[in-house]
């Protein structure tokens, strides 16, 4: 007997059908005793288009702390009291050694992040001749970069140095975005990502739950990140840090967890979506069943908190029958 979720899922594969709004939010507050039907729902879609293979990806902060910026979720910012290290960009040496312990992981994306609203040319300039040195050391690791709001022909000049991907998250919804954040706009975010699609480079954008935000502003996040086509989707979930704004905020429980991944899944059903920060502390012992609907997993430390130790992360995946995706970024997966 088909279930409600199983029709969806046909229905998406058949057709790449939009869930409406209150397909979405019923999925977000279905009760707990149909977990287990949408999971295996959100899995048909998964493994239609990715099989049981996890792209891994690894995260190096190369700029801590010293932002101007004002967002209320982060331990970086101007207005944060949290008790980080702080320190200006690293040398070239360090990130191009930070590629090569990503590869000795199995990580196939290596993620270059720096603070601030935006690079300056000389943090562009130790960007650009990393990834330089990296790709010429091993041509088939994805590069995403991670530096914040890029002024004119800065997309295309990380293109040419051979960066393959450029995150920039939405992290909530337009509506919500002035209670995070009042330094820069919403407008800012979604301009950012077009001028990287312009370049040529593949999105990378996402979300962050658990900001106080209603079940409408997941919804909509999920479908701005359709509209806006995006290729890679990683869905953080608030880890508050004392000294933050959002400190003492604990609003995601493991199970709505998956129903968020659940729902970004049959929203986006074409794209990488990654369970990414605060996966540990949130989703805890249901971590395995969130990649039944994601196919992305972030390794290693995150920016300013831990990770699960890597050989946890890769002995989960050979417990649940998956195996890790090293195929390279191809200019198949560009579509823009």
């Amino acid at each position: 007997m088909m279930t409600k979720y199983d029709e969806l899922a046909t229905k998406i594969i058949d057709s790449n059908y939009l869930l409406t709004d209150e397909e979405a939010i019923e999925i977000l507050t279905s009760p707990k005793e149909d977990l287990l039907v949408l999971l295996q729902a959100s899995y048909r879609i998964r493994h239609h288009y990715f099989g049981n293979k996890v792209k891994l990806n690894m995260i190096i902060n190369t700029k801590s702390g010293l932002c101007a910026e004002n967002c209320g979720y982060c331990a970086q910012s101007i207005i944060s009291k949290a008790p980080i290290e702080k320190y200006a960009m690293m040398k070239q040496e360090e990130i191009v050694e930070g590629a090569r312990r990503a590869s000795t992981v199995q990580a196939g994306t290596y993620c270059i992040v720096a603070s601030g609203r935006g690079p300056v040319n000389r943090e562009l300039e130790i960007v650009i001749n990393s990834v330089k040195e990296i790709k010429a050391e091993n041509p088939n690791m994805t590069i995403c970069a991670c530096l914040g709001i890029l002024k004119p022909d800065q997309a295309e000049r990380l293109k040419e140095a051979g960066v393959d991907r450029y995150n920039h998250n939405l992290n909530t919804s337009e509506n919500h975005h002035e209670s995070i954040t009042t330094s820069h706009t919403y407008t800012d975010r979604v301009g950012t990502v077009e001028k990287v699609k312009t370049a040529g480079i593949s999105p990378c954008s996402g979300v962050i739950i658990g900001m106080r935000e209603t079940f409408q502003d997941v919804v909509q996040m999920a479908k701005s990140l359709r509209v806006l086509d995006a290729d890679s989707i990683p869905v953080n979930f608030l880890n508050a840090v004392d000294g933050t704004p959002l400190e003492g905020t604990k609003e995601v429980t493991p199970l709505y967890a998956l129903r968020v991944l659940c729902l970004f899944r049959m929203i986006n059903p074409t794209k990488e979506i990654r369970v990414s920060g605060g996966r540990e502390v949130n989703l805890r012992s249901l971590q395995p069943f969130s990649l039944y609907a994601a196919n992305s997993i972030f390794i290693g430390d995150y920016l300013t908190t831990e990770g699960q130790e890597e050989s946890s992360d890769i002995q989960m995946l050979e417990d649940l029958g998956f195996e890790v995706d090293l195929e390279p970024l191809t200019k198949d997966c560009v579509t823009h």
